[in-house]
């Protein structure tokens, strides 16, 4: 238990005091690794086309929902919330994000300002856990997580509780890495910074889909999206500081079959 809460604390602050975001490898106050169309090899990235990646990737996850105008939204983990924002602008929906960290809640009440007073009562953020959300049963349409579920020591957990948040009818989507099913023992701690200090734990596909199936959640799918996400970033990260970093190993892992990135669904 003590070494959970010292992991949990290394995540705090990564998100909360060293503002994760503000890192060069991401953009936009974005904080995920992208989903990417063809970008040639060696090519320069451009910021613009960075920011786009990582937005898009909210489009692939929401898009997932397949939810009507007007449909209640909760996302896990929304951190400096412009993903929520964008959600509500593009999806027409109205949307409440749920993140842990404090300081991340007042960053996302600036970086959202004019979203906020142009679209009263369309988003809203909020202070909690993902492990214990503090909404009655019942309350959303659909709930989603971009990038987050990595962090979570327990995902049988999130899973429970998106079931009960959820009404009948309710989706739920999220997107982040996992190991593939069969991936077995593999060198991913020693290659992995984060992995290694248990900030980012990787967990067979099946399990957490399991998870899912285990809440009493159904229709439950898990897409490979690899190829969008892993040679493209790596691209982008080879153009920053972090170039000759433990992040160019992502990559590796991915090409090695010990790690890949996936789009997971499921019904209330």
């Amino acid at each position: 238990m003590e070494q959970e809460s010292d992991i949990q604390a290394q995540r705090d602050l990564m998100y909360g005091e060293l503002d994760l975001g503000s890192l060069t490898i991401f953009s936009g106050s974005f904080i995920n690794y992208g989903y990417w169309g063809d970008v040639a090899p060696g090519r320069e990235i451009t910021l613009a086309e960075r920011t786009a990646s990582q937005a898009e990737l909210y489009r692939r996850v929401v898009s997932r929902l397949s939810m009507p105008l007007g449909a209640e939204l909760l996302e896990l983990g929304s951190g400096i919330g412009v993903g929520a924002a964008l959600v509500a602008r593009e999806f027409g929906a109205v949307v409440s994000g749920l993140d842990r960290s404090a300081a991340q809640l007042g960053r996302a009440a600036e970086a959202n300002a004019a979203t906020l007073a142009d679209m009263p009562g369309r988003l809203s953020f909020y202070e909690g856990s993902v492990t214990a959300i503090p909404f009655p049963d019942a309350s959303f349409d659909g709930v989603y997580a971009v990038e987050m579920l990595q962090h979570v020591d327990d995902l049988a957990a999130v899973a429970r509780e998106v079931h009960r948040v959820l009404r009948p009818g309710g989706r739920f989507a999220t997107a982040t890495f996992f190991a593939p099913d069969g991936a077995g023992e593999t060198p991913v701690a020693d290659l992995i910074e984060t992995v290694a200090s248990g900030v980012d734990v990787v967990r067979p596909i099946g399990e957490f889909t399991a998870d899912l199936e285990a809440a009493g959640l159904r229709e439950v799918t898990a897409t490979p999206i690899g190829e969008h996400v892993w040679r493209q970033f790596d691209q982008w990260v080879a153009q920053t500081e972090f170039r000759d970093s433990w992040g160019r190993n992502w990559l590796r892992c991915y090409e090695n079959g010990w790690i890949d990135y996936y789009l997971v669904t499921a019904a209330r």
